[in-house]
Order: C-alpha cells, then sequence, then structure tokens
C-alpha cells in the first residue's frame, strides 16, 4: 500500500481516527491507519480519505491488517465492498506458548485425574 499523504485534511481525518496519537504517528503506517479507518471512520471521512485510496490500497490494507482493529461487522462490509463475498477469515492474534507449557491434548482431561496428582 502507497503511504498516504500528510495533508492539513489527512492530518484532521487522523485525529478523529485515531485520537489517542498523534497525527503523524497514525498516518505513518497507512495499513494500521485504514484498519482503524474502516472500523471508526464516518461515512464523510471514508469518502475524503478515498481521494488518496484506491481499491487496491483498501485490499491491501485488508489483506495484512493488524489482527484485532477491524470489528466483524466492518471487516464483513469492507470485503463485500471489495468484491470478497463471502469474507475471507479476519487476522487471528497468535500467542506464543509460555515456556515449558504443554498443550492441550497433554494436559490432563478429567477432575479425577487432577484430584490423583
Amino acid at each position: 500500500m502507497k503511504p498516504i499523504p500528510v495533508t492539513p485534511l489527512t492530518l484532521d481525518l487522523a485525529r478523529r481516527i485515531i485520537w489517542f496519537e498523534p497525527p503523524e504517528v497514525a498516518l505513518s503506517d497507512p495499513i494500521r491507519f485504514m484498519a482503524y479507518a474502516m472500523t471508526y471512520a464516518h461515512h464523510e471521512d471514508m469518502r475524503e480519505l478515498r481521494r488518496y485510496v484506491s481499491d487496491d490500497d483498501i485490499r491491501a490494507a485488508l489483506d495484512h491488517a493488524p489482527a484485532g482493529i477491524i470489528d466483524p461487522r466492518s471487516w464483513a462490509y469492507w470485503n463485500a465492498k471489495m468484491g470478497r463475498y463471502p469474507a475471507p477469515p479476519p487476522p487471528m492474534r497468535m500467542l506464543a506458548a509460555a515456556p515449558g507449557s504443554q498443550d492441550r491434548k497433554s494436559r490432563r482431561q478429567t477432575p479425577e485425574d487432577w484430584r490423583d496428582k
């Protein structure tokens, strides 16, 4: 995805969409910014943002979106809008197992097993 230019309009959009960080920081990662925009931007905001973002950019943002930002409703909407119906699975957070932890198959399976130990 190409960078989103830093203009007075995009800075204003970034302030509204990602309110918890400086707009320059928000615009520095266009994939992450678009993920937040697809979730939190109003229709008018997206119309303005579409001046700078093509359909291919939106598809790239969907393909590489960080897990946990785009809610299920927005995920379905934007994928359908880009011609992807049904929508592919959303990005998932992958948590690493703690060192020395066991996988589920090797854990005790019944309360009796737990009590006997």
